[in-house]
């Protein structure tokens, strides 16, 4: 009876110390769907060897912001729903660096963290309430709210506005 309990004593402390290992070592829920997005690098939390992997649902879990705007590659107003890229940086323990993105089709652009704002840009998921296909510049599409604000409306920002999103590399 004794070594049973002293069993269950030591199995309990390494449970905890593996629960404690994988908190301090930055890992959260792998995703339970198809990959959307993958995030490697300077990153500080990770679910996979690879980095971090999100699906739709961990994505649409997180904060969303919604907004209308025009751009230069779809006709009139759109409206644009997806979590700011933000959002995703802070929950992978990015303060500084570069983003390099790249699409489906190998084009890569360079987005400094530093010129993150808050809600701009958002990594968007849904284009008018539906989901974004292949063929409509999803899954994911690096948008900003291009009406809102001249500075939305560069060259520069214009570049950045990556759509077939697949990867994220984090660079110091």
């Amino acid at each position: 009876m004794k070594i049973l309990k002293c069993a269950r004593a030591i199995l309990s402390l390494a449970i905890g110390l593996f629960w404690a290992a994988s908190v301090a070592g930055g890992e959260f829920s792998a995703p339970s769907q198809d990959v959307v997005l993958v995030v490697s690098g300077d990153i500080e939390q990770t679910n996979s060897a690879e980095g971090a992997q999100f699906d739709l649902a961990m994505l649409q879990d997180m904060r969303q912001v919604s907004f209308e705007t025009t751009t230069l590659w779809t006709e009139g107003v759109v409206r644009f729903t997806g979590v700011p890229l933000a959002e995703i940086l802070e929950r992978l323990g990015v303060s500084s660096g570069t983003i390099r993105a790249q699409a489906l089709n190998d084009y890569i652009v360079h987005i400094p963290v530093a010129s993150v704002e808050p809600d701009a840009p958002v990594v968007a998921y849904e284009m008018n309430g539906q989901s974004m296909s292949r063929r409509d510049k999803g899954p994911l599409w690096i948008v900003y709210p291009y009406d809102a604000s001249d500075r939305f409306r560069t060259e520069t920002v214009y570049t950045r506005s990556i759509w077939q999103l697949e990867r994220m590399e984090i660079t110091q």
